[in-house]
């Protein structure tokens, strides 16, 4: 029996990870595809972009989401069981592409493959690295151990030990594909500088796209036939002498209100919100009375998107609610009290 290629698409929060996978579904012709989304806070907000994707080979029933904790530490509670649902449906999924939380190690999740009742009937075609080329090319991940370290001196709001360097460094270390995204908004120059910076972080014949938007061919990102489980020894990570790792630097709450009557200034109170709080990724649903359409909204550091997605359903309840996700010790009452105004 042929086994079922599963794709694990890993990056930092607002890497693009999402964007990437409606690109996917939107183009994968008719190819029954099931996802598994590891969503960070305490609501489905990935799932539900998902959902509003238009395509209609994805239903309510192919869009899994994992919402008890990061993926990579609830492997047995949660990822096995839901890889044998699948494999146990009359018609199991042709390829199968799970979205890992930002925080999330990609090693822990390959290792879960090997598995004997997993091995059996799937394989990891390929753990895809989605990173943000303007974050990069900004220093936020800096390859040289003596500037990190001289940026964490000048910097007080810096943690002494930044744990997201790891995990940046583990899911590149674990890649069969780089996708660098948000290309565009780069020089040709410093775009070229991250690209070459990247490269030389990477596993020998591990490849590097540039992206826009999140826009990769299905060709390129399903067939690598990588068999990912059967090559973990080649995939080195900063915590394979750790027995788990945690997430206390990281916190996440909701802030739901009713409509928003002018989009452009709530956006604009967003992007001073995020500004005044150190806001790492802000993302959810806005309800403007008159539009047909619900609003979609995604913040990663000073950048805001924001587009209408699909018609609110019959008998759906309209309203507004954000996922704000920053570091330990954000001021919620303050945060809530800009967004609610």
């Amino acid at each position: 029996m042929r086994k079922i290629p599963a794709t694990i698409v890993t990056g930092f929060l607002g890497a693009g990870k999402t964007s990437l996978i409606r690109h996917l579904l939107a183009r994968a012709g008719g190819r029954r595809i099931a996802l598994i989304i590891n969503e960070f806070g305490e609501l489905g907000i990935d799932r539900e972009i998902l959902l509003g994707c238009g395509v209609e080979s994805c239903g309510e029933e192919d869009v899994i989401e994992l919402a008890n904790g990061c993926i990579c530490c609830t492997v047995a509670e949660d990822f096995l069981p839901t890889i044998a649902a699948l494999l146990a449906r009359p018609a199991p999924p042709e390829h199968i592409v799970i979205e890992t939380s930002g925080l999330a190690l990609p090693k822990p999740l390959v290792q879960a493959f090997a598995w004997p009742e997993v091995k059996a009937r799937v394989t990891v075609d390929g753990v895809v690295a989605v990173i943000d080329a303007a974050a990069v090319a900004a220093g936020r991940f800096a390859a040289d151990p003596a500037a990190l370290a001289a940026q964490r001196a000048a910097d007080p709001a810096l943690d002494h030990d930044n744990p997201l360097e790891e995990v940046f460094g583990d899911q590149l270390a674990c890649a069969d594909l780089v996708v660098l995204n948000k290309s565009d908004l780069l020089t040709a120059d410093d775009l070229a500088a991250v690209e070459s910076a990247t490269r030389a972080r990477l596993r020998p014949a591990v490849k590097l796209l540039r992206a826009t938007a999140g826009a990769v061919a299905p060709a390129l990102l399903l067939g690598l036939a990588a068999a990912a489980e059967d090559d973990l020894a080649a995939r080195p990570s900063h915590h394979d002498l750790e027995g788990t790792h945690d997430h206390e630097d990281f916190e996440s709450f909701v802030v739901a209100r009713g409509p928003v009557a002018d989009p452009q200034r709530f956006l604009d109170r967003l992007g001073a919100v995020i500004a005044a709080h150190d806001v790492l990724r802000l993302k959810g649903f806005l309800d403007v009375p008159g539009k047909e359409f619900r609003q979609v909204v995604q913040g990663v550091g000073a950048r805001l998107q924001y587009y209408f997605d699909r018609p609110w359903r019959a008998g759906e309840p309209r309203r507004s609610h954000l996922v704000v996700i920053g570091r330990k010790g954000l001021d919620r009452a303050a945060i809530s009290a800009a967004l609610l105004a």
